[in-house]
């Protein structure tokens, strides 16, 4: 695969050019981001309240690999390669209570939730259960390092990024006041939308208010783009934030309740920010939400939407008027971000240009992506 040229993207946001073409419409560096970007990175796969109870699993394949959700007899929520160590074949392949043990359906070897391997029937010959070089002990389920935060369960494919708090302190820290129970707010505040576009192009999207006037004229009636702020965090995120958040407001009057003891900044600021690579998050007084983008190939993404509450018995029929609410921007957004991925096969587009009082966010997540690249192609050549 012949390499793209990257310097441009990391250049100055006045004088830089977005990422190349390639970086949408081709399969082959689709390949390269997933490793550099996604594998070696913490990214969003998926959501507690997806297994709300001991024994519940949830098989997911994120980027060609067969993964196990899962959440064991103690409640931790848990990761592992949905392969049998015997044989490799798929150990769970519809979500589904785990009762007992999770058990292959070839050749019935059984592992416990916690991934212990626990019996290998006639291993050793008819009625032999155990086996010279079947040793139980190392031949667990192999787990994948995992993270729960804003009940995103977040995965280190590569095993080898630092410590989720550590990588992620200061997003951590600047949204302190929402370290707090959070409560799902049910069926109908979980919706999946398919769109036809290269997952990066769903992140710059929600990085920048500029599209507002235009792409949310009625979100924009009453949160102008005057009335956003950029958030910009290099190398770690970037997004932006609102100060005129407008709670929603019953017929009957009700509201949700507020997460307890947050700052007088939070009464009508909200945020809004993407935590490279892959998550997007919302926070306001009273509501949560959050889209984890699966990249299902180079020109198709997955965005799976959950909202949250500070309470757990929320008013219902105001629940399914937030929900209603959002998906309506959500959907908003597809027509641009599907419009740019069309745009992309044009050969003489040069990546575009940023505007440096509007685009910031979004020339940092570009920078990022061509800096993580260009590290990593550089770590290969020194290898060689």
């Amino acid at each position: 695969m012949a390499q793209t040229d990257l310097r441009a993207v990391c250049a100055p946001i006045d004088q830089a050019n977005g990422l190349p073409n390639a970086h949408y419409v081709d399969p082959a560096v689709f390949d390269e981001e997933n490793r550099a970007l996604i594998f070696e990175s913490w990214a969003g796969l998926a959501a507690g309240a997806d297994v709300p109870e001991p024994g519940d699993a949830k098989p997911i394949t994120f980027l060609g690999i067969p993964l196990l959700l899962l959440r064991d007899i103690s409640g931790q929520v848990r990761v592992f390669q949905n392969t049998c160590r015997h044989r490799g074949m798929i150990l769970v392949d519809t979500s589904r209570k785990i009762e007992g043990v999770i058990r292959c359906p070839y050749h019935s070897w059984c592992y416990a939730t916690s991934g212990r391997l626990v019996t290998t029937p006639h291993v050793g010959g008819p009625g032999q259960n155990t086996a010279p070089g079947i040793e139980r002990e190392d031949l667990g389920l192999i787990e994948i390092r995992t993270h729960i935060w804003m009940d995103v369960v977040w995965v280190n494919i590569s095993g080898t990024a630092p410590g989720f708090e550590i990588a992620n302190a200061d997003l951590i820290s600047r949204w302190a006041e929402f370290d707090k129970p959070l409560f799902h707010g049910g069926a109908g505040s979980r919706f999946t939308l398919d769109v036809q576009c290269n997952w990066k192009l769903a992140v710059e999207n929600y990085c920048e208010s500029y599209h507002l006037p235009w792409v949310h004229p009625g979100l924009n009636s009453y949160s102008r783009l005057e009335d956003h702020y950029h958030i910009e965090a290099k190398g770690l995120y970037s997004g932006q934030g609102t100060l005129v958040y407008r709670q929603l407001r019953g017929d009957n009057g009700k509201v949700f309740p507020d997460f307890a003891d947050l700052g007088g900044h939070w009464n009508q600021g909200a945020e809004y920010v993407a935590l490279y690579p892959n998550v997007l998050l919302g926070v306001h007084r009273d509501h949560v939400f959050t889209i984890i983008l699966t990249p299902t190939a180079h020109n198709r993404t997955e965005e799976i939407i959950n909202l949250y509450y500070a309470a757990p018995d929320t008013d219902a029929a105001l629940r399914k008027r937030n929900a209603v609410q959002w998906k309506e921007v959500f959907v908003e957004d597809i027509a641009v971000v599907e419009g740019m991925q069309r745009g992309r096969h044009s050969p003489k587009f040069d990546g575009g240009r940023f505007s440096p009082a509007m685009d910031g966010p979004t020339h940092m997540f570009h920078e990022w992506v061509a800096t993580r690249l260009i590290e990593r192609r550089a770590a290969q050549q020194a290898a060689e």
